[in-house]
């Protein structure tokens, strides 16, 4: 059994720690490593900086730089990662279990204790007396069914995953909340980690005059609600009554942020304290060459090129879908949209990975092509294709690789631009307005199978190319129920060696996030996805 851990308790960690994840140099698919001054050469995930809490002071306002700034703090909404809000909501909410760091594995964070059977088919949460909601209602077993219920009625990001895994929820008294499963899942508890385990209470769904619903965020995390401004700002204040005490900060505010460079220097100049870099190796080396503490995630399939396989666009043929994978050289996306500071590969999982498996993926052939293409073309088709990408300077660079790489090979590849992030996750997601577009689906190291299920299964709602296929889906369910580390790799071996062949979408490589915060910013915990926690933290005077 997993107990709640102490709060505020002087924590000392050592440089780039990672734990259990912690794990060889990163190599490129063709042997050769990664550059030395590469921010994946400096270690696989893991803290990095210096992590000594030292004696907490209290106050203060923290300002986080948004990736994707939340458009709702619902959380079946709005899906439960660092880039899109996950950071945001957990701040209100909590998680019933977190991520930890330390270990690889999970221990409890709103709930007191954490356990499971020995077949890892029932897993039971353990809350603690008198636990509340900021509104002052009680927390307790059927607040956290219901709430979990809401979650999977709404169609929450991972809430077919859910579906698919529990068959039901039992509440035997107050404080205790048994999963039962439908099989075996050894990291189950990453799904209580996420937008299932962020309890929101009965009253943020309040009756409207008309008979409707609103929803007010209402939880039992560090911070409440203070102000909501879509495209703006986001400010939360420090819950006095939160279960472990008031949080060191008064006060967190979260604005947008629009591009790695912006982010950095905004960092820099001090407007912000703390923020997101998703997928810039430029930036990210600049930032730990300057001495920023931060979190590194050199995460296995965030670059990928997303091709839309629905019914009526290019990708819906698997001859175009092929020739787009052989027709991109990952090495060229690393050279110009990296400076060649990242890795360059089409596996599912880098070497960095204690998931590798030492399955190749597909190699850059121009020749096999420019085949597979003029196969579609004398089947009609005309090779165009639109590729969707934001201004920011890297997904150019990544969208003008690709348009030369295709066209080179007889595709007209034209570049549709979106206003910002957030309208590019709303026409991929939602909308499902695209034929490719650069976007990542990193397979986490606390729970492989979700990434992979999320981005290729037939049922997912989080699958943004639309790949359906029956014999991927049962390759995926292998992945979640391997008994064993040895039995993981080998099933994502197989989910590899099938996608070679009917590519959902391509593979350019492992791409970094660092979440970078200034020497001002003391008590950083990650979760899974690369959500923050801030119910330690503490900032010291600049």
């Amino acid at each position: 059994m997993y107990t709640k851990k102490n709060r505020f308790v002087p924590r000392f960690v050592a440089l780039g720690l990672a734990g259990a994840l912690l794990l060889a140099g990163c190599a490129s698919s063709s042997g050769g490593t990664a550059g030395s001054d590469s921010p994946s050469s400096r270690g696989a995930a893991g803290f990095v900086g210096a992590r000594d809490t030292g004696e907490r002071i209290d106050g203060g306002v923290l300002t986080f730089g948004s990736y994707s700034f939340p458009s709702s703090l619902d959380p079946t909404r709005t899906q439960a990662a660092g880039s899109t809000g996950g950071t945001e909501m957990a701040a209100i909410y909590d998680t019933l279990v977190r991520s930890d760091s330390t270990s690889g594995s999970f221990a409890p964070q709103l709930a007191k204790a954490l356990s499971n059977n020995s077949d890892f088919t029932s897993y039971t949460v353990t809350l603690a007396d008198g636990l509340t909601f900021s509104d002052g209602s009680p927390l307790d077993a059927e607040a956290v069914k219901w709430s979990i219920e809401r979650f999977v009625a709404g169609k929450g990001d991972v809430s077919q995953t859910w579906l698919n895994i529990v068959d039901r929820i039992e509440t035997p008294d107050a404080t205790t909340v048994e999963f039962v499963l439908e099989r075996p899942w050894r990291q189950f508890p990453a799904l209580l980690s996420l937008g299932p385990g962020m309890i929101v209470a009965r009253s943020s769904d309040a009756e409207t005059g008309a008979g409707e619903k609103a929803f007010t965020p209402i939880g039992a995390g560090p911070f409440t609600l203070a102000k909501f401004a879509p495209h703006e700002e986001l400010v939360l204040a420090a819950r006095t009554d939160y279960q472990g005490g008031k949080p060191p900060l008064d006060t967190l505010r979260f604005v947008p942020t629009s591009g790695a460079q912006s982010q950095y220097e905004s960092l820099k100049s001090g407007q912000i304290d703390m923020t997101y870099i998703l997928r810039d190796e430029a930036v990210i080396k600049q930032a730990l060459d300057d001495g920023y503490s931060g979190y590194l995630s050199p995460t296995g399939q965030n670059g990928i090129g997303t091709i839309n396989n629905r019914a009526g666009k290019p990708g819906a043929d698997v001859r175009i879908r092929q020739a787009i994978a052989y027709g991109v050289d990952p090495a060229a996306i690393n050279t110009r949209a990296n400076n060649g500071l990242g890795t360059a590969s089409s596996e599912l999982v880098p070497q960095t990975s204690r998931w590798f498996n030492n399955t190749a993926g597909i190699p850059f052939d121009h020749v096999k092509a420019k085949a597979l293409l003029d196969q579609a073309k004398s089947d009609g088709y005309d090779g165009k294709l639109r590729y969707l990408t934001s201004s920011e300077p890297s997904q150019q660079a990544t969208a003008l690789t690709v348009q030369a790489s295709l066209n080179a090979i007889g595709f007209d590849v034209t570049i549709d631009y979106a206003t910002d992030v957030t309208d590019l996750v709303r026409r991929v997601y939602k909308e499902h307005d695209f034929d490719m577009t650069r976007g990542g689906a990193p397979v986490g190291e606390e729970a492989p199978y979700l990434n992979v299920y999320n981005s290729m299964a037939s049922d997912s709602k989080n699958n943004p190319s639309g790949f359906a296929d029956p014999e991927m889906d049962a390759l995926i369910t292998a992945v979640q129920t391997a008994p064993s580390d040895d039995a993981v790799r080998e099933a994502i071996s197989k989910v590899q060696e099938y996608a070679n062949v009917t590519v959902p979408y391509v593979i350019w490589g492992p791409a970094s996030v660092l979440i970078a915060w200034d020497g001002t910013v003391h008590g950083v915990e990650r979760n899974i996805t690369d959500i923050m926690f801030f119910d330690e933290v503490w900032m010291s005077s600049k």
